[in-house]
């Protein structure tokens, strides 16, 4: 439930008024999850996004769920004025992974860092970002990591585009990312979305991490 918390935080929505819960995603597997994880046989439904793509999307009543979620800190129309999620220590590592499947990003790369003096030298870089409208919500995922890994990380705010909102992530760097991820993805058949567990393990098997 900790993981549904964290995917229903994100891409998750509560409508006023009907007690009913959305969660989508472009992500046919991450819906399927979801889905599956609450019990739900639900039809999974399709729509097409702004930029031409396929939004999946699947919706319900639950009325006991709902309020469960409102109790912990999920409100309707939550993306500008998330904060903080009542969520348990031994509880936040699958929080953090439903957050980070939901609207965080995982970043593995290599780039040449001093072209002129060592040509041939590449670095291999693994970056993990938590995103969100709400400030204050990443400034409180990042005191939870803090006090709970040790890590800083790092909050940035992205340039604004035309008649959106201001949007921040949290960003963990090289080192912290190889203490992260582990604690997020524990085992290989945690609920999760395939394709972004499978960058960490690449990155973990190149590197002989556990």
């Amino acid at each position: 439930m900790a993981y549904i918390v964290g995917l229903t935080a994100t891409d998750g929505c509560l409508y006023t008024g009907f007690r009913k819960i959305n969660f989508k995603s472009c992500d046919r597997e991450l819906v399927d999850t979801y889905r599956g994880l609450l019990g739900r046989t639900n039809r999974i439904k399709e729509q097409t996004t702004r930029t031409g793509g396929t939004a999946y999307f699947v919706d319900f009543g639950d009325s006991a769920l709902y309020r469960w979620f409102e109790s912990i800190g999920l409100t309707p129309r939550k993306s500008l004025t998330l904060g903080p999620l009542d969520v348990p220590d031994r509880f936040l590592a699958p929080l953090l992974r439903g957050l980070l499947e939901g609207d965080g990003t995982l970043q593995n790369f290599t780039h040449r860092s001093t072209r002129s003096t060592y040509p041939e030298y590449r670095y291999e870089r693994l970056w993990t970002y938590f995103s969100s409208a709400s400030r204050p919500h990443l400034e409180w995922v990042q005191a939870r990591v803090a006090t709970k890994y040790g890590l800083k990380g790092r909050i940035e705010q992205m340039p604004r585009r035309d008649g959106r909102h201001d949007f921040f992530r949290l960003k963990y760097g090289n080192r912290e990312s190889m203490r992260l991820l582990p604690t997020l993805y524990p085992v290989p058949d945690v609920p999760k979305l395939e394709r972004k567990w499978r960058i960490w393990s690449d990155y973990a098997r190149r590197h002989g991490l556990s």
